[in-house]
Parts: structure tokens; sequence; C-alpha cells
């Protein structure tokens, strides 16, 4: 198994001690092959979008259920009808069904002709027939968690995400536009009162070295308390959360001793917590440490509070490489640095090895030694370092977004896909933002199994 730790597996390629990435007027380097450099900034999954300069024209994809909703200015319409018709049918789907006449103004030719709309629609990822528990998906983004769940049974009864470009990938794959902002007190009111399992990547940035590591004096990080309200009013089962590594130690370790104390203290859950890398735990190939918390309540699961350890996965040989992931008959001009480009003569001398993946820092270009992809992050695309760069037989050129999304492990070539009208930019942050799913699945395969073994 390739190495990972970042002492030994990334090296610094420089030209001249340094590859100068500056022009004359000192600008910055252009990170895409072709336009103006872009000044933007890392962006954390579900982060709340600031108001556009210029109203886009796109149509977003979940608007083609217009017709059946409300037109009373109630901005979670899409997210009320799309949760109901997700629903297995039975008494649970009728109260619904009541609610959305009664209390949000809903018609009932409406809800028919929705219905109708919706059975005839290709929903590729839909949970399994006879779910065998339910959860929720907070700061769902384009529902890394909602994969990984659903594959060991679930079905999702609440999905939450306040990034609007995210939420049309989820209704792309899912056939459900999540609810927003998940901070305010009505979209919480929206959480049905019984579920299973919690599960939340909640933003990271706030925690991370990418993100100046604010911690709570970041809004983004503040929003581990909302999961806490909600598993305090609530009340499931589990909990299962994701984070960057570096939550552990930040601040001197003293906001993961605060995030434990809220868990096990205030709400009384047993708790445990694993860092694990997708190329060691899930024969991933990117280099992506991440905390995972999983956490039970004592009074619905039989769990001890004494030295309670977790049966998290157990490491596996990394058998998959670069080269199942990278698609090496792209042709897409855009994507290619070619003669004739600023910074081509600079770039093809250093950019030589075709088995690993390169990152285009601030000043210098990096290679990654290691053999997997460097950690992905949502800035790359948008003008941010860390765009990842790879030579194939065709030339020096970037990711894929599609390929992004490969190395976190979603499942393209059963069919996950971005809406046709997403920007290229909010591709490569979606994924950049994601979790990789298939660590998260392993993961909750085993919080699923000590429930249902456990279970009071």
């Amino acid at each position: 198994m390739p190495e990972t730790n970042n002492k030994t597996t990334e090296t610094i390629i420089t030209k001249n001690d340094r590859l100068n990435c500056t022009s004359k007027e000192g600008e910055s380097l252009p990170l895409a092959p072709a336009g103006k450099p872009s000044s933007a900034t890392p962006s954390p999954r579900g982060s709340a979008p600031k108001t556009p300069k210029r109203t886009s024209k796109t149509k977003k994809n979940y608007e083609e259920l217009k017709p059946f909703i409300p037109q009373n200015g109630n901005e979670e319409n899409y997210a009320l009808l799309t949760h109901y018709l997700m629903m297995e049918e039975g008494e649970s789907k009728k109260q619904k069904r009541l609610e959305l006449e009664n209390k949000f103004d809903f018609t009932l030719e409406n809800l028919n002709n929705a219905e109708n709309f919706f059975s005839t629609k290709n929903i590729t990822f839909r949970h399994k027939e006879k779910p065998s528990f339910t959860f929720i998906d907070l700061f769902a983004g384009i529902g890394g968690f909602r994969l990984a769940m659903q594959a060991n049974g679930g079905e999702c009864v609440f999905s939450s995400e306040w990034d609007d470009a995210a939420k049309q990938t989820y209704y792309e794959n899912y056939g459900e536009v999540p609810f927003g902002d998940i901070t305010k007190a009505e979209t919480k009111a929206l959480i049905p009162e019984h579920f299973d399992v919690l599960c939340a990547g909640f933003p990271c940035q706030a925690f991370s070295i990418a993100g100046y590591q604010k911690g709570f004096n970041d809004v983004r990080g503040t929003l581990f308390f909302d999961v806490a309200d909600i598993l305090e009013k609530h009340r499931p089962k589990a909990f299962y959360l994701e984070n960057v590594k570096n939550l552990k130690s930040h601040d001197g370790g003293r906001t993961f001793s605060k995030i434990m104390d809220v868990l096990k203290n205030r709400l009384d859950y047993v708790v445990d917590s694993k860092v694990m890398n997708p190329c060691e735990y899930a024969n991933v190939p990117q280099n992506r440490e991440r905390i995972f918390i999983v956490g039970f309540d004592p009074k619905q699961v039989q769990v001890s509070k004494e030295k309670f350890v977790f049966d998290f996965p157990t490491p596996v040989k990394l058998s998959k490489s670069i080269h199942d992931i990278i698609d090496d008959s792209i042709e897409t001009e855009n994507l290619f640095y070619k003669e004739g480009h600023l910074y081509y003569d600079r770039m093809k001398d250093v950019i030589v090895n075709p088995d690993t993946v390169y990152q285009w820092r601030r000043v210098y270009i990096r290679e990654n030694k290691s053999g997997v992809c460097p950690t992905l992050t949502a800035n790359m695309g948008e003008g941010g370092h860390n765009v990842p760069i790879v030579r194939t037989s065709k030339g020096i050129r970037k990711f894929t977004p599609e390929e992004c999304l490969g190395f976190q492990g979603f499942p393209v070539k059963k069919g996950f896909h971005y809406p046709t009208t997403t920007a290229q930019s909010k591709k490569y942050k979606q994924a950049g933002n994601s979790v990789t799913e298939p660590l998260i699945e392993k993961v909750a395969k085993k919080v699923i199994e000590f429930v249902k073994e456990n279970e009071k």
C-alpha cells in the first residue's frame, strides 16, 4: 500500500528553485487552461450563497415541478413536494398529503398530477424496497451520505442543503430537493419527529487549515450546535458525523473536547471516533484523511458507557490506481494546457510522469509521489490552488469534474451525474466539498449493524 504520510509522499518540484507563477505585474497565474485569473476563495460544503451580481436566466432542473406547487412564495415548496413524492406508500404518506393540502396550500389535483409525473421520471438512486431504517441527511451536499445509507437499506426522510447548485445535483440523482437553511427554526420544524440515524458532514472549513482554523468563531463552525439541537429534540438511536482530521487538533484540542462534551454529557450519547483515509480503508486512490464520529443513545441501544470502542472498518489493500479513474481518451479542448499557453514551456518540463497527479500550488507545482490523488478541495477549478493536473497520452490537462467524482467514489459509471446546466466551477466545488462515498458506506454498515444487533 502506498505511503500516505505527507512528509514522505509529496515532493515539491521546482524549476530554478521555484516555478514562479506571477506575471510582471504581479497578477496570479491563471489556474485554468484558458480565461482570466479568478479571485474566488474556498467555499464550504453548505455555505450560504452570496447574492449574485447578475441574475441567472438558467432554469433550475427542479423547476420542472413548478406546475404542481402553490405559487405562494414559499421557497420550500419544491422540497415539500419531492419529500412527499419519495415517501414509501402507507399511513405516513397519507398524513403528509393531508398536511400539504391543509397547511401548505397544495391542491389535491396538483398532488395527483405530480404523482403521475413522477411515476414516469427516471430516478437512478432510489432507496431499496422495504427499507429497514430511516435517516436524515444534513449538510447533504450531493448526497454521499445518502448513497451510503441507502446502500445499507435506509430511507431518507429529510434532507437539508443550502447551496442551490448542490440541490440541483441532489434532485437530479435522487429525485428530491433538499430543504434549505437548517439554522432556521422553521426548517428544523419540518424534520420528522422520529427517525433512526442522523447523518451530517457539517461544514469543515472552520476547522481546516485551508479555512484558516477559526473554529467556533466562524459561523460555519457553530453549525455543529444546530446538529446538537436536533439530536436533543429528536433523540435518534444513532448519529454519524464526518469532518476534517484537523477538527481533533484544532485550538490545541479544545474544539474537539467541546464537541465531545456536548455529545456525551449534554446529550448523553455514547461516542467514539477515528481518523481514516479512503486510500487505506476503502480502496479509493485519494489521500483524504477525515475524522468519523459515531454515537448511540444508551436508552435505545444496548451500549456500555465504560470504555466504549466502536468497531470501525479495518485497513484494506489498495488495489486501484489513478488509471482506474483517469480517462485517457478525454480530448476536451478547454481542459488542456497546450503549446502557446503562457506557462506551457515550464509545465512540460515538470509534469512528465503519467503515473501520478500534480497540483498547481500558488507559486509552484507539486508532484504527489504516493501514487494516489491528493486531497480534492472545493476551490479547484474556481481559481484557487490545488488544481489537479495529469499527463495523459493526449497531453497535460486538469481533471474533469466527473473524474473528481470518481476519486470521491461516486458511481459515475452507474449513472451519477451533474445537471447539464451546471457550470464547470460548481461541479468542481461540489466534488471537492463531498465525502468519499465508499468509506462513508463502510462505516455506515458498521453503524447500522451495531444498532440492529443491540437495539432494546
